[in-house]
């Protein structure tokens, strides 16, 4: 019964990762019926577009191209990590802070 919730909310999941506004839009349609591992993959894709731009900010201030170099490599890793598991159809934490990502964007229903 789990593994078809998860193949119902596969899609959803996927264009959840897709930039900040795949992510809205995977809120928009995963609003009837609700999925919750479409749930699960639009909190960690989010939380990593909102990551992203919040320390794109800070680290933009550096003029340091191994710092910003760094920055987007982890980045790009984290959300192959993530987008990977929504194509897999597992459900798996983000590390370091998808668990955090859970429980801040509970908001998120």
């Amino acid at each position: 019964m789990e593994n078809l919730s998860y193949r119902e909310g596969k899609n959803i999941a996927i264009i959840s990762y897709i930039t900040i506004i795949g992510t809205v839009i995977a809120i928009f349609m995963n609003l009837e019926p609700k999925n919750d591992f479409a749930r699960f993959h639009i909190r960690q894709a989010f939380g990593l577009n909102i990551g992203f731009y919040a320390i794109g900010i800070l680290i933009s201030q550096f003029d340091s191209w191994t710092i910003s170099m760094g920055f987007y490599v982890a980045i790009v890793v984290l959300w192959v990590y993530g987008f990977a598991g929504a194509v897999q159809e597992r459900k798996t934490l983000i590390p370091l802070l998808g668990e955090q990502f859970q429980k801040w964007f509970s908001f998120i229903k």
